[in-house]
């Protein structure tokens, strides 16, 4: 059985080709260089981010008991966006303050 490999060809101006040059979503925007000099190290940024990532989530699943004691994104999110991929823009964003060790 033998399967046959079609190539697909996209023009430009096409939508299709518009729609490959997005700007990339999740860990790839924002860079991670841009990332890591925002923390010490890249364990740094993980802790940073995960820590922020909670609060995210924490913030969503609130909302519905009427209790606000976590603040919410501080960027507009996308549609369906992880909490972690909004953790990472505010922390590229300069939108948090941080100190390691907490």
């Amino acid at each position: 059985m033998s399967t046959s490999q079609t190539d697909v060809i996209v023009e430009p101006g096409t939508d299709s080709y518009d729609a490959a040059l997005d700007t990339p979503l999740g860990i790839t925007n924002p860079p991670i260089d841009e990332l890591l000099a925002r923390a010490s190290s890249k364990y740094a940024l993980v802790i940073y981010a995960a820590k922020r990532a909670r609060q995210i989530n924490d913030y969503y699943n609130q909302l519905g008991d009427g209790i606000l004691e976590y603040v919410g994104p501080l960027v507009e999110p996308g549609l369906q966006e992880k909490p972690l991929s909004i953790a990472l823009r505010e922390i590229h964003g300069d939108l948090l303050e941080h100190t390691e060790g907490e």
